[in-house]
């Protein structure tokens, strides 16, 4: 379909024919074709992660294009057998990880399906909830507070509608929308007539016809300049900062070895092949697949505890967090706001003030909010005489939000909002009476006596106005005081429980509210958290960067602040260095959602937060993000452990080879037994995804730590080649070992040590009294068997293997018993006589 140009100028008729579409929308028939023609709606493609795509994104690795090209040099020289290794290693490599990889990417693509945004269009004449990225042009949504706007449209029908287009222009304040024509030289600000893609609704409802989708649209032209990518996590920082110092490692050592060669007159392809082989043995081939398995498993526990993980990469973060900032409602309250009383400016019940909420409550259009719900349980006004004409909506600055009625022959602004910025608004009392300084405070005391018991106070206020065409916010001025109302929501049954809880896992609670500091003190004093150290809106205003760094980590009540304050909140903390975590769920919460390291908003909150977190809480419950960041740690920890199994034993034995290949006649190992030696050893490893956790590795926040893993590495690696040293020196002393024997000696004892290192390094107590997960043991159990039996089995002559003496055997087992006790010495030393400092401590016994 031709796109439309200058739709906004158009007529409502001259705009339908175009896009060929009526009152009725579009047909389902319809749909799915302009969207197999206009394509998905969405900045970018997202193309599924097929089994095509499992397979293509293995064979992109890049040391498994290394070892095709190792294959084809072997053929090249004649050498079949060398070649059969390297590829049948390829297809059993790709073959491991694709099936684990594709898997895991399956059950979180089902799982995050669960989430997806979603808006409401009407098709055949029947209204259908339909996932964003499937809207086409022409088809007619309806649209209401809270959602986010689907793509480029035209307002068709308009109630009250407003719409905050801050991303696209800047603006802080909602703008109202209505059905008209706009002229063709109007800039996207001045457009009242057109909603865009990006951007929420604050208020309202509206029916729009949709022109424009995914990239054609205005946000679309400038979303490549808004986010190139997403934030590197922390973790993906750790894991590129290692990738680089294992390819600093690998590329020293093999050119080394290749040039130490060459220069001795070695066959310029083994000393390739060979050289090769030591690289793959060097590198962590199977950490992407690990990482997938991980974070998938990772995802599916998350969700069987309540916990939706929409984007991977955050699970670390969740597991790294140290301080979680949240509102009170529903978290550390039941969520369940009851309306305790309205009261006249005396203090008096007064079912006159009742009757005033009611009217604001029934009939403003924003967001719904327990409050409003809480006025509308209490009492349902009579509206038969009550006619609405327009609504001034609530933000942050007023404060407020304001309805403009016609009620007994009068004109009336019935304005509901915080105690003290209606108290600002207002001049007098209903009775005449100036609000004077005496009287203000008077009014201020009692709203504070009532906030000192941990009730939540708003103020009502009126005014009779003039007939005219339109109203704003500079109408809400001279108001006359009609009195308060009173909220009670209790603290939610454990959440004192849970907050201890946390702080036990090393996460702080900090409360962000827009609540007053008595109300907000209130709370804080029954749940645990430190209620002395308060910080304003206000104070936040007069606060310069510096000063919030320094006092936000000693505070844990934010209170009276506005969106943009919560952001500065976050980015400060942040920048002393903690892990920030964010539970949201408005539509201003996004920018902090996007501040924090780990997002978090519930199932029913609004489209704007759903889509900014990384998770999505079933229910809003403390505890159910105490497990889910009990999972993150989990997850980090078992990546960590694969990480650290192979670089301790794989650098000591690949540094062994690599010497004693320039000191012995003969190379310690072929190419095709180092790379079957590496596969073989790596098939347990894909078990650590899926390993049990010991319970203190999940009691501490973890931190991906390069240093740590450099020395765990060295050392580690040194006592691997102590042992690679001492085999050597009994294979060559006392028996004598022709080469054949020597590399399947050697071939035996390396392997084994690669397996048994898993099971002590994954865990920081003694290996016995950690018992590893099941398809750990089990893998391990029968590479073990396998390692001892390979000598014996028929065929292996051809892989340049030949049978062991009973008693070189019964020697090889002994080294690697003593390997075990050597490594469980280390690992006590390593971490109890150095002491760690605490960061570090955590990162190491997460791989521990």
């Amino acid at each position: 379909m031709t796109p439309v140009e200058a739709y906004w100028t158009l007529a409502r008729e001259t705009l339908t024919d175009r896009l060929q579409s009526g009152p009725d929308g579009l047909s389902q028939a319809e749909a799915e074709t302009r969207l197999r023609s206009a394509g998905p709606n969405q900045l970018r493609s997202r193309s599924s992660f097929s089994r095509a795509r499992a397979i293509a994104s293995e064979l992109r690795n890049p040391l498994l294009l290394i070892l095709v090209f190792a294959a084809i040099a072997s053929v090249a020289t004649g050498q079949l057998v060398d070649a059969a290794i390297v590829l049948v290693i390829v297809v059993a490599s790709v073959g491991i990880s694709y099936s684990r990889e594709y898997s895991a990417h399956a059950a979180v693509a089902a799982l995050q399906a669960t989430v997806r945004t979603r808006t409401t269009a009407v098709r055949g004449g029947m209204s259908v909830t339909v996932p964003l990225e499937d809207i086409v042009p022409g088809d007619l949504v309806v649209l209401s507070a809270g959602s986010l706007v689907p793509g480029d449209a035209v307002v068709l029908e308009a109630a009250d509608f407003f719409v905050s287009e801050a991303v696209l222009t800047g603006e802080s304040f909602p703008v109202e929308k209505r059905p008209g024509i706009v002229p063709v030289s109007a800039a996207v600000r001045d457009r009242t007539n057109c909603v865009f893609l990006g951007t929420n609704v604050r208020s309202g409802m509206a029916r729009c016809l949709v022109v424009r989708t995914g990239p054609s649209t205005e946000f679309g032209a400038i979303a490549h300049r808004l986010t190139l990518r997403p934030p590197e996590t922390d973790f993906d920082r750790g894991i590129r900062r290692f990738g680089y110092l294992l390819t600093s490692a690998m590329f020293v050592l093999v050119l080394l070895v290749f040039a130490a060669h060459m220069i001795r007159g070695r066959p310029p392809v083994e000393t390739l092949l060979f050289s090769v082989a030591l690289a793959v043995g060097l590198s962590p081939e199977l950490l992407p697949a690990i990482l997938s398995v991980s974070l998938a498993r990772g995802a599916e526990m998350m969700a069987r505890h309540g916990v939706i993980v929409r984007r991977l990469n955050a699970i670390e973060n969740l597991g790294s967090m140290d301080v979680l900032c949240t509102d009170k409602t529903g978290t550390l309250t039941e969520g369940v706001v009851q309306l305790e009383g309205a009261y006249d400016p005396s203090g008096n019940r007064s079912a006159g003030v009742l009757t005033l909420a009611a009217i604001n409550a029934s009939l403003e259009t924003g967001l719904g909010s327990p409050l409003d719900d809480a006025i509308s349980q209490a009492w349902q006004p009579d509206l038969s005489r009550v006619v609405k004409h327009a609504e001034i909506p609530f933000d942050f600055v007023r404060k407020r939000v304001s309805v403009i009625v016609d009620r007994d022959g009068q004109r009336l602004l019935v304005a509901k909002g915080a105690f003290d910025h209606v108290l600002e608004a207002s001049t007098r009392f209903s009775d005449g009476a100036d609000l004077d300084a005496e009287a203000r405070d008077r009014l201020r005391a009692r709203s504070a006596e009532w906030a000192g018991r941990g009730i939540r106070v708003l103020a009502i206020a009126t005014r009779v106005l003039e007939r005219q065409p339109a109203y704003g916010r500079g109408d809400e001025r001279d108001l006359t005081f009609e009195g308060f109302l009173t909220f009670v929501d209790g603290p939610k049954e454990g959440a004192a429980e849970t907050v201890a809880n946390l702080a036990r896992l090393g996460v702080s609670v900090k409360l962000i509210t827009g609540d007053s500091k008595r109300v907000a003190q209130h709370l804080a004093a029954l749940v645990g958290l430190r209620a002395g150290r308060v910080l304003t809106g206000a104070d936040l205003a007069e606060m310069h960067e510096e000063a919030l760094w320094h006092e936000a980590e000693r505070t844990d009540l934010f209170v009276e602040v506005d969106p943009d304050q919560k952001e500065r909140i976050i980015l400060a903390l942040k920048k002393t260095g903690h892990v920030v975590g964010f539970l949201g769920d408005g539509v201003n919460d996004a920018p902090a959602m996007h501040a924090a390291d780990a997002s978090l908003s519930v199932e029913h909150a609004s489209d704007v937060a759903r889509e900014a977190a990384d998770f999505v809480l079933l229910a809003r419950d403390l505890d159910v993000i105490r497990r889910g960041i009990e999972e993150g740690r989990r997850t980090f920890a078992n990546t960590l452990k694969y990480v650290l199994t192979t670089t301790s034993a794989n650098l000591g034995n690949m540094l062994s080879m690599a010497v004693a290949s320039l000191f012995l006649p003969f190379l310690p190992l072929l190419a095709g037994q180092i790379l079957l030696n590496n596969f073989l050893s790596d098939i347990p490893a894909i078990g650590l995804a899926d390993d049990r956790v010991d319970p203190e590795l999940v009691a501490r926040p973890e931190r991906w730590d390069i240093r740590f893993i450099g020395r765990f590495m060295v050392e580690y690696g040194l006592l691997s080649s102590v042992f690679d040293v001492m085999t050597f020196l009994v294979l060559l002393g006392p028996f004598r070992a022709a080469p054949n024997l020597f590399r399947t000696a050697w071939f035996v004892e390396s392997l084994l040590t690669e397996l048994v290192i898993a099971l002590v390094v994954r865990t920081r107590r003694p290996f016995f009294r950690s018992r590893p997960g099941t398809l750990l043991a089990t893998s391990t159990a029968v590479l073990v068997a396998v390692a001892v039996a390979i000598p014996y089995l028929p065929f292996v002559g051809l892989l340049g293997f030949v049978p062991l003496p009973g008693s070189l055997l019964l020697t090889l087992c002994a080294i690697a018993c003593l390997y075990v006790v050597a490594t469980e010495a280390l690992k006590r030393w390593f971490f109890r006589v150095r002491r760690l400092p605490a960061a570090r401590a955590g990162s190491a016994e997460a791989g521990a």
